[in-house]
């Protein structure tokens, strides 16, 4: 049987460097890949398979632990390497690259590592060439487009090539594993799911926030913004599977139908709800870690109204979830760096402490999902002691580490995906009608901006957002956790 082959887009990009050939490394050193695996890579540099491989050494060298850098794993991997330069741009650059799978073996899955633009006209290079049949899976990264339009515009593109069953779209938040830990923790446990509605929770939040600013991203992230950036793929993925109904099984098909649900369900920010529900801010000059960093401007060198900053109050309509409101906040130059999701449930009905003077706090579940992937739920317990002056209550956390489940080395997010394209196993990658209906929310979120004149509001970098954040949950009576 021929070798499969993995073809590689954009094999010389920033993405390939930090992720994709160190997570292929990772999976290669565990014995995980399928023997005879041939990665392809391929780019519009000038390399040839030497020069590629000299280069995916340098990428372990930074991106990987030394102790992980034997020489006989990297001598292994690199063995599988493999280059053929493409400008996809130059349809007659295909017919050298379809040379050269035929040369190695057979196209199993090919993983677009590339600026959007160049979708459509790769996808055309592969079709002529004979490149994109026979089951071959096609990975996308995104962004998927900058609106509902422009993403049926680029499905429309892949559909006509790759069937929908062999049409990968990764976001690599549902590759992390306390993101597949959620579904562990409400499915897998009688626990929570009784409470696991607005008869339990009071509210919810979901919290990504970086501490840095463009950092290289310039061309990219002007013009398109926090909003886009992160909340309409990465922040709509979270919110749907907390709220998801119970899948039948554990199956692509059955996961991502009640994920669509909830997208579907999400309650219309329009021109009359967007400046009640959402607040927009950009940073300005600051204090991050101790250290000054420039405002937004300063680093873009000119004027912008381009939104580094999202904090939104969003609801589910339906019965589960009847209000129920879930707060999203995320945004650049932030105090921290994490990605958390925080259950708050509600109050007890009554509290038979209150007359000798204890004060219970609600229950409170947190999922962080970085830098450091933990599962706490703070309950209520007795401080130790005689209770002459009354009985004495505290908080106190009960913490799932990822050290307490871990058997090995924590693993890159892209590792489970890149192995499940290679399986054809969809469960952890994006259907298309989610990403539609995630465009559709978020396109009428910046038509109601639009319309209400709405632009960011100056924050200083290093704070919490704009000050009008806080008041956006405040007064609900809810305070964002920090």
């Amino acid at each position: 049987m021929p070798h499969q082959i993995l073809l590689l887009f954009g094999a010389t990009g920033d993405l390939a460097q930090r992720m994709l050939l160190p997570s292929l490394f990772g999976l290669d050193s565990d014995g995980l890949l399928p023997d005879g695996l041939t990665i392809l890579g391929t780019a519009r540099s000038t390399l040839d398979d030497t020069g590629f491989r000299a280069e995916a050494q340098s990428a372990l060298n930074k991106y990987v632990d030394a102790d992980r850098l034997k020489p006989e794993l990297v001598e292994r991997f690199l063995a599988r390497l493999h280059y053929v330069p493409v400008d996809s741009t130059r349809p007659g650059d295909f017919a050298a690259l379809a040379d050269k799978v035929r040369e190695l073996g057979r196209l199993s899955a090919i993983f677009l590592s590339t600026a959007p633009s160049l979708f459509e006209p790769t996808i055309a290079g592969l079709d002529a060439t004979g490149l994109a049949g026979d089951g071959v899976r096609l990975a996308l990264e995104k962004p998927l487009g900058h609106d509902l339009a422009s993403s049926r515009e680029i499905n429309d593109a892949v559909a006509a090539v790759f069937p929908e069953d062999r049409t990968f779209r990764i976001d690599h938040y549902l590759g992390k594993e306390t993101v597949q830990n959620l579904l562990a923790l409400r499915f897998g446990n009688l626990l929570f799911e009784p409470l696991w509605n607005s008869t339990g929770i009071d509210h919810v939040q979901i919290t990504v926030s970086e501490t840095v600013g463009l950092e290289g991203r310039v061309g990219f992230y002007e013009g398109t913004g926090a909003l886009r950036d992160m909340v309409q793929n990465h922040m709509l993925q979270l919110l749907a599977l907390v709220a998801m109904e119970p899948p039948a099984e554990f199956a692509a098909t059955a996961i991502r139908d009640e994920k669509v649900k909830v997208l579907r369900s999400l309650r219309r920010i329009d021109r009359e709800t967007a400046a009640s529900c959402t607040v927009i801010g950009q940073y300005g000059a600051g204090a991050v870690s101790g250290k000054a960093v420039p405002g937004y401007v300063d680093e873009l060198e000119k004027p912008s109204e381009t939104e580094t900053f999202v904090a939104i109050k969003a609801h589910i309509d339906n019965w589960r979830w009847k209000g129920v409101p879930f707060y999203l906040r995320t945004g650049k130059r932030l105090p921290s760096r994490q990605s958390e999701i925080t259950i708050q449930f509600k109050d007890v009905p009554h509290s038979m402490f209150a007359k000798r003077g204890a004060i219970l706090q609600p229950n409170t579940l947190i999922i962080r999902l970085q830098p450091e992937e933990n599962i706490r739920l703070l309950l209520m317990a007795k401080q130790p002691g005689l209770d002459r002056d009354g009985i004495r209550l505290r908080e106190v956390p009960l913490d799932l580490g990822h050290n307490a489940l871990a058997d090995g080395r924590r693993r890159i997010a892209y590792e489970r995906l890149l192995l499940d394209l290679l399986a054809g196993d969809p469960t952890l990658f994006v259907r298309r009608d989610e990403v539609e209906a995630q465009w559709e929310w978020i396109d009428a979120i910046r038509d109601g901006w639009t319309a209400n004149g709405m632009t960011p509001r100056r924050y200083g970098a290093g704070s919490w957002g704009p000050s009008a954040a806080i008041a956006l949950t405040e007064r609900d009576g809810v305070s964002w956790h920090d």
